[in-house]
């Protein structure tokens, strides 16, 4: 397995345990990272997770809790009983949810903060009530989270040089809305290319449909990997 490869994390966004585990089987000779979603562990619960730790990956689980803090507690114990390698809660919970998270968490385990979704622009921050740009309330909600402990954000990767600006290698930055040049966009709004995206400070770049979708999903990793090398 390449370094590069192991910046990769597979989005297994499918509904059930067959169609994940398989992709796990196809990929796992080059991909050692593997992201477990809401569609995913809603459908087929915390037995994915240990099935998918029984080939050797790692699971980053990519929950995005937001609730009461002893609610988002209890849920990161449960998560690190997982052995989950990765956690992400969202970051506009607020300084006592994050820090119940923190608190929570095993040392084995990283906890993310999400910022803004890649699937949101500044006409969706204005209907929710947030005025700012989108780089504002990213850099906003990452100062947040790193006062109160994170170990990592996950952001767009257009907003990636400004946070290693703002916080060096303090923290890693993990990146949804990648997009090989050859892909659909989808419903991505703020997105790169993989290269962009390493070139930029990724720590991880996660991505899914251009893999999963792909009629030969190893190829699609394959190519990928040739672009990064």
């Amino acid at each position: 397995m390449t370094k590069v490869a192991e910046k990769i994390i597979v989005a297994l966004d499918v509904p059930t345990k067959t169609r994940a585990l398989d992709l796990v089987r196809q990929l796992r000779q080059d991909i050692s990272f593997f992201k477990v979603g809401l569609q995913l562990y809603n459908g087929e619960g915390p037995e994915i997770v240990r099935a998918i730790h029984a080939t050797g990956a790692k699971v980053f689980l990519d929950l995005k809790l937001h609730d009461i803090p002893n609610t988002v507690a209890k849920a990161v114990e449960s998560a690190a009983d997982l052995g989950v390698q990765m956690l992400t809660i969202h970051l506009i919970g607020g300084s006592e949810m994050i820090r119940a998270a923190i608190t929570a968490r095993k040392d084995h385990m990283s906890i993310l903060g999400v910022t803004v979704l890649t699937s949101a622009d500044e006409a969706t921050l204005h209907e929710t009530g947030i005025s700012d740009r989108i780089d504002k309330q990213v850099l906003r909600l990452a100062r947040l989270g790193v006062a109160n402990g994170i170990d990592g954000v996950v952001t767009s990767p257009r907003e990636i040089k400004m946070l290693r600006a703002e916080f060096g290698d303090k923290i890693k930055i993990v990146a949804p809305g990648i997009r090989p040049a050859w892909s659909e966009v989808g419903d991505q709004r703020r997105f790169t290319t993989p290269q962009q995206a390493i070139e930029a400070g990724a720590d991880y770049l996660v991505i899914g449909r251009p893999i999963t979708l792909h009629p030969n999903p190893r190829e699609a990793v394959e190519l990928i990997l040739s672009q990064l090398s």
